[in-house]
């Protein structure tokens, strides 16, 4: 009786977790809310992203943790802050700063998945963190493909883009694609949890021709811009515009004369640079398209979720700034969407700012895993079940050692290390073109918004 008690008691356990639905995990870098159905920008083709969109909730206000790399995807993976990390820049690595942080994918292979992954989840070395991988695939990479230099342009123009004569499948996103589909093909002995990372649209906005032929030079609109921008914002503000800030702290800034945009703008290179991006993000939509494809004839699409993130936004020109490296909107702000057989709505956006800490737990919520005590993030499920609902929880955003962000629906508040203030109104100035920091009524304000500003530290 006592083996037939084991025996139904280890069927009940593997009916449970074949119950658990499998996770398709799709990173994409420096993604920007320039995708179809975000309207981010109105040349923007990415039917792919917006297919997805359709089968599940988006969310037109989610931010990163951190605008660079390495922070935001350490904090999305752990779900700690930076600002309790000490992960600001590059080059920290996860375990020299958390040695004991159990990662999103460390709980779903203890909670029985199939754990594999390819691309660009980790930032750097931490990318090979084998407590969090089944199994890793380390693409042999693809070979160099030259662009072709404008011959008319000096040497000095920064012109990090132009197309490519190559195959989808000669680029290591394309790779990284066809490994991940090939997994989706194989028989399934457990759930599985299979991350794909796009290392596109990151620099060099170099992709297969056809790309850019899908965004001809002579229809690409700039994005909204005011002359002298840059005028009410502090000092710090104004240097992250120009300068390039090293938020490790080892350095401060890194003096590059007026910045990347007076470089474009005096080489003609705006309406390219746009070009290039726009190009690069529809190669991405391509292969994230490949991806999607698979996993509908897999036979597994109706028992997977589906999450899409970006993992921070990107300037092209806003604020006279190009990349990301600082804490107004445009660098902060992505895509990201979720799909899911239940217990997700269908075809809706969802106004409320979020995070992307968010998504551990929510992650863990969706598919019934044991809670994880310390995770920063909050579950977004009730967001996912009803997107209007009320939300009140505002998002924090950090950059380097004591300058942080608070983004609610209305409001943002940068408050940075040196005392430095940017208020702005997203109801009446989305652009944040106005710098209402100093105008003493917006005192109370502020007041507000600083209550949720991480406590702060003396030392990196």
């Amino acid at each position: 009786m006592n083996v037939l008690k084991c025996l139904l008691l280890l069927f009940f356990l593997a009916g449970n977790l074949w119950a658990r639905p499998n996770v398709l995990f799709i990173g994409v870098d420096d993604l920007r809310d320039w995708v179809g159905h975000l309207s981010g920008h109105p040349n923007a083709k990415t039917p792919n992203i917006d297919r997805l969109a359709k089968r599940g909730v988006s969310f037109t206000r989610a931010y990163c943790s951190a605008p660079l790399c390495n922070p935001s995807r350490i904090s999305l993976l752990t779900g700690v802050a930076p600002s309790k990390s000490g992960v600001y820049g590059n080059g920290e690595k996860l375990r020299q700063k958390l040695p004991d942080a159990v990662t999103l994918m460390q709980h779903f292979r203890a909670s029985g998945y199939s754990v594999r992954g390819a691309g660009k989840i980790f930032h750097g070395t931490s990318a090979y963190d084998m407590d969090s991988w089944d199994i890793f695939f380390k693409s042999p990479g693809s070979k160099k493909h030259r662009v072709k230099r404008d011959s008319s342009l000096p040497k000095s123009a920064w012109v990090p883009w132009g197309a490519l004569a190559c195959s989808d499948d000669e680029m290591l996103d394309g790779i990284n694609a066809k490994w991940i589909i090939t997994e989706l093909k194989k028989p399934q002995e457990k759930p599985f949890f299979l991350a794909y990372g796009l290392t596109k649209p990151h620099l060099t906005w170099s992709v297969p021709q056809k790309y850019f032929d899908l965004h001809p030079l002579e229809g690409i609109k700039l994005p909204p811009t005011k002359k002298g921008d840059l005028d009410d914002l502090p000092a710090f503000g104004e240097k992250l515009a120009r300068e390039v800030y090293d938020p490790s702290g080892e350095r401060d800034f890194a003096v590059k004369p007026n910045g990347d945009h007076v470089n474009v703008i005096a080489n003609n290179q705006w309406l390219k640079g746009i070009q290039a991006y726009l190009a690069t993000i529809s190669f991405a939509d391509a292969q994230i398209g490949r991806v999607l494809d698979a996993l509908d004839r897999s036979g597994h699409a109706g028992n997977t979720i589906v999450v899409l993130w970006g993992d921070h936004g990107w300037h092209l020109g806003e604020k006279e700034h190009w990349r990301k490296h600082a804490l107004w909107d445009v660098s902060t702000r992505t895509p990201l969407v979720f799909s899911a057989p239940h217990g997700v709505a269908k075809g809706k956006l969802c106004q409320r700012p979020v995070s992307l800490i968010d998504i551990y737990p929510t992650l863990l919520d969706l598919c019934g895993l044991p809670e994880l005590k310390g995770l920063d993030g909050q579950s977004l499920k009730l967001l996912l079940e009803n997107p209007d609902r009320q939300w009140e929880r505002p998002v924090v955003i950090t950059y380097g050692l004591n300058n942080h962000a608070i983004q609610t629906e209305r409001w943002r508040y940068i408050r940075y290390r040196d005392g430095g203030e940017e208020l702005y109104d997203h109801e009446r100035d989305p652009n944040e073109w106005t710098n209402l920091a100093s105008i003493s009524k917006y005192s109370l304000q502020k007041s507000k918004l600083s209550k949720w500003l991480p406590v702060k530290k003396l030392v990196n």
